[in-house]
């Protein structure tokens, strides 16, 4: 679920990069804050992404400051963080505690399990703080896990559930913004799914996992449309981003939708090249 929403570095300006930089930097600082060493280690652009998209959309006063952290021992660097960061850092803990518990089901991975451990008391905090939120990403786990118990299943029915899970996240406030803000998640989490499947065929494919594309591999135009549903969930996401009133931070914001989410498909493309 981690690690395709990120910023595409060459297409934005220095002054651009250090402004995510600090936002990133921010949602570090808040998760040590609230969660200690175990909620720095999962710290993710993704959700970095989302505390900048709410932070521009709602305007909730900003608090600035300088700080050294191990990535970044050499000097104090910047963070900025607000309101919008703190529930970014709480959704942090609750997707990578799930993240955790899916790779020690379907891996079998000692350091997932126990990562998952060391995460269980931190989303009993998040549980508390957003019960209803978390209600529903746990459904939607539960309904993923019962879909993929079918090899036979197909690839809408798991993406639409990753897109109500993240729909769930991404509508922080119960106010006029919500269903936009749902949508937009919903349609980013279907992109999500999609590249994931597209991205770990192979791997599942050895290890014998559930795999929606695995069905589909052998059509003549399966690159071609891999590529269409990715083009149609993102443009979704989009449309609604372009929805909201947001002025501060538009240009890291698109730079993210428009560029930064495909960096992992261009990767995989040169690697096929490579390998031909």
């Amino acid at each position: 679920m981690f690690g395709y929403v990120t910023i595409n570095k060459d297409a934005l300006s220095a002054e651009e990069y250090q402004r995510f930089r600090a936002q990133y930097c921010g949602l570090c600082h808040v998760l040590a804050q609230r969660y200690g060493k175990v909620g720095r280690a999962v710290l993710s652009y993704d959700m970095a992404f989302l505390s900048a998209l709410l932070a521009s959309l709602y305007e909730p006063e900003e608090r600035a400051g300088e700080e050294r952290c191990g990535a970044r021992p050499a000097k104090p660097h910047a963070y900025v963080f607000s309101e919008a960061t703190e529930y970014a850092a709480d959704m942090n803990i609750a997707l990578a505690y799930h993240v955790c518990a899916d790779h020690a089901k379907d891996d079998k991975s000692a350091s997932a399990r126990a990562q998952m451990k060391l995460l269980a008391k931190p989303y009993a905090r998040v549980k508390e703080l957003h019960p209803e939120t978390c209600a529903a990403i746990e459904a939607c786990i539960a309904a993923i896990a019962e879909i993929e118990r079918d090899p036979a299943a197909g690839l809408d029915a798991p993406a639409n559930e990753t897109g109500q899970l993240l729909g769930a996240v991404y509508a922080w406030k119960d106010d006029l913004w919500a269903p936009t803000l749902h949508d937009m998640g919903a349609a980013l989490g279907r992109f999500i799914y999609v590249m994931d499947a597209y991205d770990d065929l192979a791997a599942d494919e050895k290890r014998g996992r559930f795999n929606p594309l695995l069905a589909l591999r052998g059509r003549s135009d399966f690159e071609e449309m891999c590529k269409k549903i990715l083009v149609l969930h993102i443009a979704e996401c989009a449309r609604e981003f372009e929805k909201l009133p947001i002025v501060n931070d538009v240009n890291v914001l698109k730079n993210v939708l428009y560029s930064g989410v495909w960096t992992k498909y261009a990767y995989l493309q040169k690697r096929k090249e490579e390998k031909q």
